[in-house]
Formats: C-alpha cells, structure tokens, sequence
C-alpha cells in the first residue's frame, strides 16, 4: 500500500501539484482539509495532491468488517481550475499504480455530492473498476455558499478499496502495507480500540462539554478574523459530535441544534478566508480565462447537397441524461432549421454516455433567395398633388437603399401602401450552420447543470469536442472556448483515441468499426441477446421486462456492452430475495438471473463496456457482489439479535425535520392517524355492525393487526441493513417481523405501508396495510404543508408529490374505503400533530388538499382520460374512488343518445341559471302548460331521489324523463320574465334542476365529451 501511496504522489506531483501534509486532527474526509475546502475559494490557481486518513467514528466495526474501518486513507487530488482532460490525467495515475485500465472495466458513473455544512456542492462520478467504488470524482460548483470560479476538479481515491482489489484479497487487515507487514498488522489493534472508544467508551458528558468548548473557541476565533485556527476548531468540534452520534447520544433536537451552529461555523470560515485571501491580493495569482474560439472569415461552400453531421462529445452523462439528450437535439435542430431557409431532409439523433450525434440527410448547399415586402407610408401622404415624393417616401427609400422610382403599390387591409420589395439573398449551407450548431450547445441544458473549466457553458458535463462536417467539409463551430473539428474521440484505451472522421455519410458505422454503438435501441437489442446467451448456458433468465428500469440504466451507462456472466456462492440466497436483488440493480447494476419457476440463481450478469479481459473482469464483480453480500449478511445477523421494539427506540434519534420532531415523533403520528381512519366497531360473527361516523369497518382481525403493526411501525428505520440499504425500507420490517414471531398478517401490513414507493408502484394488498400506508403520506403531505416546506417548482426534497400520489393511488384501489376522504384524512392528521403541539393553519390545509387533487387530476390525464371528462369528475375527487366509477360511467355512456341529450339539457339548465339562484319556487307562479309539465315530471324524479346523493348510474337512469320537458320549457317558456316573481319561480325550479345534479357530475365541464367520433 505504500508504494501505492509513493506511485500517486510522484505521478501527480510530475503533473504541477504539490504535495501538502494530512491535517494534524479528525476529519472525515480529505475534503475537510483546508488545502481542498478553504483553497477552491477563490480565483487562484491551486494544485495539490496528499494523503487524508479519514475519521468516521459511526463506520466503526471493532476491525471485523471486511471492508469497513473508522479510518480510512484517502488519497486527494485538486485540479483548480480544471485543466481540461482530468478524466485522462486520472486513468493515467492508475496505471501508474499497476492497474490495467485496458484489461479492466473503469467506468465513470453518476453520484453528485453535496456538503448542506459548508455550503457546497459538485457533480461529478464515482469511479469504478470492475464494479468496485474505487474513487470519487466531483467538479466543485459552490463552497460557503459562493459559486465557484475557477471550478476545481477533486478526485478522491479509496486506497483501501483499490489495494485491495490490487492484491485479490477480501479483508482490509490482508492487505500488503508494507513488505512483510500486512494493514491488520499493522493497525489492527488501533482499529479495535477506536472502535471500542467510539461505540463503547467514550465519556458523553466530557465529549458534550468538548463541543461546547471547540464551537465557542471557534466563533472567537473567527471574531478576531483567524480563519484557520477557526477551522481547526470547527474540526473538532464536527469530530466531537460524531463521536456522540456513534455513542448513540444525540437526540433529534440535539442533532439538529448541533447541525445548525457547526454548519454557521464552517460558513463563516471559508467566507472569511475568501476574505483574507483578497485583503492579501490572492499571493498565488489569478487564474487565467480561457480564450474564445473563432471561426474563419471566410467560411467554405458546398456544391451538392450532403449530409450534416454534428457530434457534441461530453465527459460521461448520466444514464438518465442520455436519451433526453437525443431527443434535445432533435428538437433543438428540428427548430432552429425551420427557422432558416435551408432545406434537409431526415433528423436522426443518437446518445452515448460520451457523445450526442445529429445526422441531417440531403441538407441543400444554400439558402434558396428570398423576396419581401416592406411597407412603407400610405400612399397619400407619400406624393403631393402634384405627385412629386414627400419626405416621408423619401425617407422611407433612402432606408430601403432603393429609388424612389423603383418603389411599388400594394393594398393592405383596404389601404394602399408604398412599397419596397427586397431580395434576401441566401446564406450558403456551411454559414448558417456555423451559426445555428453554435446556438445548439450554447443552449444545451439538463435537469442538473454544471460549469467546467469554461465558465460560459453549462450542462450535466463537461463538454469536451465538437465535430462539424457537411460531407467531407468541416463546419467551422465556435462555441465559447469550444472549436469545432473532424476528429472524434473513441474509447479511451484505444491505441489512437483520436480518430479523423473523413465523410459526414456512414457515421454510424465508422463509430461501429471503432467499438461504439451510438443507437441506443441497438445497444439495448445487443445487451437482450448477448444476455440470453449467456444466462442460458446455467438454465437461466433475466426478467427483462420486470427489470426494464435498470435495463435503460445499464444501456446508457456503456459505448459498446459487454455482458458477462459471473456468480455468487449459493449459501447467500439464504438471505431473503430482497437483499440480494437489491444490492445488484441498486449498488452494482447487475441483472438477476432466475430459474424457469422464478427463483433466484446464484449468477448475475454485469455489462462491461468495450473490450476487456472477462475473466479478470468477472472475478473483480465477484469480488465486489461477495463484499457487498458479505455486509449484508453481517447486517442481517446483526439485526436478528434485535427484537423489533427495541430496534424501533433507535428512532427517537433519527431526525425527520426540525419543527416535526424526531422519527420516533412520526411513527407515533402514524400510528394515530391509522387508528383513528381504522377506528370501527369490530365484526360480530354475523358481519359489521355499523360505526356511526367511524370510518372504516374493520373485522376483529384486522383491527388486532392493525393495532400490533401501528406499534411497530417503520421499526426497521433503526436496522443497519436499512441504514445501508435505505430502499428495503418496509422488506426488513416484514422479514424481521415474521423471524421475531409476528404474524404473516402484522408483517404484510408492515411491509404494505411502506407501498407505493413510485408512480404505478406496487399497492398495498391489506387494509390494514392501506391504512398505514395512508397514514404514513398524510402525515408527510401535512406536516410538511403545515411548517410551510411545500414543493416548489421542480424541488421537492421531501417527496411530496410522490407522497400524493401514492394516497390517491392507494384510495383508488380499495372501494373499502371511500368514506376516507382526502378533507377528512388530512384533517385527521393536523388533528394528530395538534395532538403533539404543532398547530396546522386552515390554510394549509387547503393548499395540502389542492395539491393531492391536482396529483389525481394529472393521474387521470397521464392515462389518457378526456381532458373535458376529468374537469367534470374532478369535484368528486375528495373521495377518489368515488370519481373513478363516475368516470368510468360517464366513458361508458359515451356516445348514448339518451345521456347526451340528458348532459346537454342540465348544461342548458346550468348556463341560464345564476349561481346564487336559490333552488326554491312558489309553484303558484308556475302555470303555463310546459313549465307545468316540467314541474310535474321533475317532483316525481326528485321524490324517487329524495334522501340520497346517487351515483352517476342511478342518476342518469332516474333524470332520463326530464329531458323532453326541459327542451319544450326552453322552447315555449321566456325564462327572464318581466314580472318578478314569475321569473323566480322559473329559475327556482331549474335550480332546484341544476342542484341536484350538481353532486353527481360538473355537467357544465363536459361540454361536448360525450358526442362519439
């Protein structure tokens, strides 16, 4: 290991950085030491490179975790700015350090970083070789809440990680340190002993007074304008608090308060430093812009028409950018050419996580020209009564550059106007698209945008090389620092990374020839029938349609897919189904292989990209899958020693939010809210009493399971495989459940309450289940509503909107509860949190209900509903369920005659009718022969329906005799009489009409829905 150590410092020094010392006290990562957090401020260049032994006092496993130690060594690289190829620099220091990047799969991927304490925040990968995490690599954007300029690129390599798959070896303590000396050798002991302080020994109250001590010895500090002694003790004080956490002595509030003073402190610092770095005039100089590209003077010319070829190459996109990024580029091109007069033929686009590529079929050589006509005055005030000019014509020629002579008449909406027609002569080809391709990536955006070493350009990476061809000629392509060329980039271990493209024509089959697959349906086909090979050599398969996600993600995490096959030890299935699948598509994006039945088989496959040796790439993903499973299964018999109620105490120090509590508080919270929707007389042997204004009318058993899951409930919240695995939230909890001795029923509404986890996720399949799992987003949706943390725009950290969705989709699907109205159920909850002190305003309230109707609007819209039918179900949304069937009545009368005259006749109603009309009459003044007939027919339907809100069926079926009189009544009736009371009497009997119409349907809304095509 330390010739790991000695190799990375003497490749990074040969490349300008100097070397600095670790920092003489705790840090959880290298990124803490002021030669990167304090450093990246600023305009000054700064390049350095070091060893960090990071302290993470709640990573302590006594040293018999394979790969888990409360100190680690990180080796950490700054590049400020951003030299403009780190991606090759860092492949470059593996290989200085023994790794095969051409026998091995190293691969870029997604994972962005933030720092809420210092104000920070970057994009950037995790670096994997083999699938092991062996780096972090991140573009700083922000530090103490200022944006970053230059951008610094941090890569931070996991030395323990990469050794260890250097030397083939599965425990840290195996390592080689030193010739003759092994890691456990050699700091096995410290491992134990710290872990033992840290998780066992350690003086809370002497440690609670230490950070008292360092966060008032900082902010003197810091008074007196000393911002590195500052820091020092901002170290201190973040260690002293980690400490106590893996004490298990910090409670929310403590937790919180502690965030909020140690987060000011760092804020202040690197603010300060930033500070005293410019009242010291930046002693290492200012980093330097690059230039801006230009283009030619004179650009080139085609003669024919060709085909256009343009190409962006990008440092690695993440998985979920690079379709998006296809489809950008198609419209963008799509636009901007129906903006010109250049005429093309077929757009086709296409992504890789490095490249997004536009081939234009038959653009023509140049702009065909253009006549225009200008107006000028009119025509009588453009000559005298002699007909000589006035100035005004004059004036108006001398603009055009034309004679006044030359000047013509038209007329333009029956006035007569002086006119100029004038010639635009058309740009050739190349011209405009030098100019519309640089608007293209000047334009370039994603949902998540970064800045590089060239400030003017954002986007989700760093875009590194732009080709331009029409045909075989270049389209020069200036874009910010950016210039176009006829070279592209193929794989980076290819012996000439930089390829001459010679023609435009064929592009996708020059990149093929070169190892890459630029059309991602063509990628995902190869990685489908590369895997059915493989899997069916063991008598496997993969599900690919129940793993469609992770496919996507796996497509466009590769140029060119190499599926391999490789296995794990079958003694790990014994682990439950959940965990193992989870750890494949989640941690490493390996694709499960099943038997015929279903069952899981000890293999997976991982897809590699480009050439590699697969059996050294194999055995690396065996070795990753069998730690990862290794941790989980230490997890897993960790967490059987709990019983579930005493693992449930550890929620009191988990944080939720603040002003909410802790997530011992919520699961109280939810547990209530569950009861009191549950809350019913329980079922006597004959069937369910009735409840009164109770809810939902639950049997005897299921109240008893739904009284032992609420006491239970999000228990597996403190388990270390939920720690770890935070998606198998709710998995744990049934398997825990059932191994403690809970019933299957107490286990599946466990699990239940936790579903849906997404958009047309699994649902619930108890009541009891449904229930909790109600309970679980009103108390989110309200809570959150009520301390004013509602989504805004695309943010949504809390889930909200998810949140929403899963309600509605849960009260959708079980007709059992449609007495649980949105209004009632989030009622309940606000009376819930009053309960604990936290009053929630009736304004909130209602915003909370708009917002899980909207999310039940667009539900409906999504699935492809009429937009005019969800308008007219919408006032029924308050009970989902109950919509639902009126919109599924309303679609199934579709195009009936009888009900589209019986709509078009309340609509009718509806529209003469004022709003404030009162739905009562003196039948006194209702006495020519239509309204009376009418009269007549809507008394027989109104005491058929007296005493009940009916649904749409019945309605409909009930009202049908009403038509005919009401279209006799508009026909032979003037409705607004003059005298007063006759024209009351009129109104009150077609409100009385329209109100009790009113709660079946927005009739109004429909409009014309309902005709058939």
């Amino acid at each position: 290991m330390q010739d790991a150590i000695l190799a990375l410092t003497k490749y990074w020094t040969d490349q300008g950085c100097m070397v600095v010392q670790p920092l003489n006290t705790e840090v959880g990562a290298g990124t803490l030491n002021p030669a990167t957090v304090l450093r990246v401020l600023g305009p000054e260049p700064w390049r350095t490179a070091y060893v960090e032994p990071s302290v993470r006092p709640d990573d302590s496993r006594y040293g018999e975790n394979p790969n888990r130690l409360q100190t680690h060594t990180q080796f950490q690289v700054i590049l400020k700015p951003d030299p403009g190829n780190p991606q090759e620099l860092y492949l470059g220091s593996l290989a200085a350090i023994g790794i095969d990047v051409e026998a091995h799969d190293v691969r870029f991927v997604e994972d962005n970083w933030d720092f809420p304490a210092l104000g920070a925040w970057g994009l950037g990968w995790e670096v994997w070789l083999d699938g092991l995490e062996i780096t972090q690599f991140t573009y700083f954007q922000q530090a103490g809440g200022a944006t970053l300029d230059p951008v610094s690129v941090e890569i931070t390599y996991g030395l323990e990680r990469i050794l260890m798959a250097l030397q083939n070896v599965s425990h840290f303590k195996d390592i080689a340190f030193a010739p003759g000396i092994s890691y456990g050798e050699a700091f096995g002991q410290a491992e134990y002993e710290m872990s033992r302080y840290y998780l066992d020994d350690a003086d809370v109250a002497m440690n609670r007074r230490l950070f008292d001590e360092y966060a008032a010895e900082a902010r003197r500090l810091l008074d007196a304008r000393l911002p590195m002694p500052a820091h020092y003790f901002v170290l201190k004080c973040s260690h002293t608090f980690n400490v106590l956490d893996a004490r298990g002595a910090v409670s929310t509030t403590e937790r919180a308060k502690a965030f909020g003073r140690t987060r000011a402190l760092t804020r202040d610092v690197v603010r300060l430093w930033a500070e005293r770095r410019e009242e010291l005039g930046h002693p290492l100089g200012v980093a330097e812009a690059l230039p801006a590209a230009t283009v030619p003077a004179e650009l080139p010319s085609v003669t024919e028409p060709a085909t256009l070829l343009f190409e962006v190459g990008t440092e690695e996109l993440p998985a979920a950018e690079v379709r998006r990024a296809a489809e950008a580029m198609r419209t963008a091109l799509t636009e901007k050419l129906a903006a010109t007069r250049l005429g093309h033929g077929e757009i086709s686009t296409y992504a890789t996580p490095r490249r997004i590529v536009a081939v234009v079929e038959a653009v023509e050589p140049g702009e065909p020209d253009a006549e225009r006509t200008v107006r000028g005055p009119r025509v009588a005030n453009a000559f005298d009564a002699t007909g000589a000019p006035t100035k005004a014509v004059a004036g108006f020629a001398r603009g055009q550059g034309v004679d006044v002579a030359d000047l013509g008449r038209a007329v333009i909406d029956g006035v007569e106007f002086v006119v100029a027609v004038k010639t635009d002569v058309g740009r050739g080809a190349v011209t405009v698209l030098s100019e519309l391709l640089s608007s293209v990536v000047l334009e370039l955006r994603a949902d998540k945008n970064m800045r590089w070493s060239d400030s003017t350009l954002s986007y989700s990476r760093p875009v590194r090389w732009l080709l331009a061809m029409l045909g075989d000629v270049g389209v020069p392509v200036a874009a910010s620092s950016l210039a176009s060329g006829v070279t592209t980039r193929v794989h980076r271990t290819a012996a000439t990374p930089t390829v001459a493209v010679p023609h435009a024509d064929g592009y996708v089959d020059f990149l093929a020839a070169h190892g890459i697959v630029v059309d991602i349906d063509v990628r995902r086909g190869q990685i489908v029938g590369a895997t059915q090979r493989l899997v069916s050599e063991v008598g496997g398969t993969v599900d690919f349609d129940g793993e469609a996600v992770l496919l996507e993600e796996v497509v466009n995490l590769v140029e060119q897919p190499t599926p391999i096959l490789g296995s794990f030890s079958e003694h790990y299935l014994e682990l439950p189904d959940e965990i193992l699948t989870t750890v494949m598509r989640k941690h490493q994006r390996y694709l499960p292989v099943r038997d015929g039945a279903g069952a899981l088989m000890p293999y997976f496959v991982a897809v590699a990209n480009g050439a590699c040796d697969h059996d050294a790439v194999r055995a690396g993903n065996e070795g990753v899958l069998r730690a990862r499973y290794e941790d989980a299964a230490f997890f897993w018999r960790a967490d059987l020693a709990v019983e579930p109620e005493t693992m449930k105490l550890g929620l009191d120090r988990l944080a939720f939010e603040e002003r909410l509590g802790s997530m011992a508080d919520r699961t109280e919270r939810i547990a209530a809210v569950a009861r009191e929707l549950g809350d019913a007389t329980v079922a006597t042997p004959e069937g369910v009493q009735a409840s009164g204004d109770r809810l939902v009318p639950l049997t005897g058993e299921e109240r008893q399971t739904l009284d032992r899951a609420a006491q239970l409930v999000k228990f597996d919240l403190g388990s270390q495989m939920v720690v770890e695995l935070t998606s198998l939230a709710g998995t744990m909890a049934r398997e825990y459940a059932l191994r403690a001795g809970e019933s299957p029923s107490v286990a599946g509404a466990l699990y239940d309450m936790e579903q849906p986890r997404s958009a047309g996720g699994v649902l619930p399949t108890t009541v009891p289940g449904a229930l909790l799992s109600l309970a679980d987003r009103l108390d989110l949706l309200v809570g959150l509503f009520g301390i004013g943390a509602s989504p805004t725009g695309s943010s949504d950290p809390f889930g909200l909107r998810r949140a929403a969705l899963g309600l509605i989709s849960v009260l959708r699907a079980f007709p059992q509860l449609r007495q649980v109205t949105v209004s009632r159920a989030l009622r309940v909850a606000a009376d819930v949190l009053a309960a604990q002190g936290i009053e929630v305003a009736d304004s909130a309230l209602a915003e909370a209900h708009e917002f899980v109707i909207r999310r039940y609007e667009q539900q409906l819209l999504d699935a492809g509903h009429h937009h005019a039918v969800v308008a007219a179900v919408l006032p029924l949304a308050d009970s989902p369920i109950t919509a639902d069937e009126t919109l599924a009545e309303v679609n199934r009368r579709t195009g009936d005659p009888t009900f589209v005259e019986l709509a078009a006749a309340l609509q009718r109603v509806r529209r003469i009718v004022p709003d404030d009309t009162p739905a009562t009459y003196d039948a006194a003044h209702i006495t020519e022969p239509a309204e009376v007939a009418l009269r007549t027919v809507w008394e027989q339907v109104g005491a058929a329906l007296a005493g009940t809100t009916p649904d749409l069926a019945r309605f409909a079926e009930e009202a049908r005799p009403i038509v005919a009189p009401i279209g006799v009544f508009f026909d032979d009736v003037l409705v607004m009489a003059e005298d007063a009371q006759v024209r009351a009497a009129r109104l009150g009997l077609l409100a009385s009409i329209r109100d009790a119409a009113a709660p079946v349907l927005d009739w109004r809304a429909l409009g014309t829905a309902l005709a058939k095509d």
